[in-house]
């Protein structure tokens, strides 16, 4: 189906159609109806019975926009990120993908803080980044774990690694 832009009758955008089963309605209505869910899935749950054009009545984007107070393109995007991924991509967030997690929980982290505030190793003065994330690895803490992480996990506390009274 093929419309014209809003602001410019001249410019065509193509319009994705919606099409649901009557499971997909049933859930996406439960999903609205009941229980405690992401605004944004409930939000995208609206827009999509809302523009369903096997539903009891398929409501143009303008409306869809000014119904649920969102933007005309987020209603555009919901029906094209439905037709190319499907339902279950459509409500849930992806995880960001450059979005770095915590590489040491807490459990893992004071067991760093209690190696580097112990004696260092044999003829050593003092641990090094390295050897510390070595005996990491030894102590099968982690799996394996960068000098730089340690450091940055460090750097967190007032340890000092030169200082006998540490900690």
């Amino acid at each position: 189906m093929l419309l014209t832009h809003p602001e410019n009758p001249m410019t065509p955008t193509s319009k994705v159609e919606v099409r649901l089963t009557p499971e997909q309605r049933a859930a996406l209505e439960q999903l609205v109806h009941t229980g405690t869910h992401p605004a944004h899935a409930t939000r995208r749950a609206r827009i999509l019975l809302k523009a369903d054009v096997a539903g009891p009545d398929a409501w143009p984007d303008e409306r869809i926009a000014a119904a649920l107070d969102v933007n005309r393109m987020t209603v555009a995007r919901v029906r094209s990120q439905f037709a190319a991924e499907g339902l279950d991509a459509t409500l849930h967030k992806k995880a960001a993908p450059s979005r770095q997690y915590r590489k040491l929980d807490g459990a893992q982290e004071a067991q760093l803080i209690a190696l580097a505030c112990s004696a260092p190793p044999e003829g050593q003065g003092h641990w090094t980044m390295k050897l510390l994330s070595e005996r990491l690895v030894e102590l099968e803490v982690v799996e394996a774990i960068d000098p730089s992480t340690v450091w940055r996990t460090l750097q967190k506390t007032n340890l000092s690694r030169g200082c006998g009274n540490s900690g």
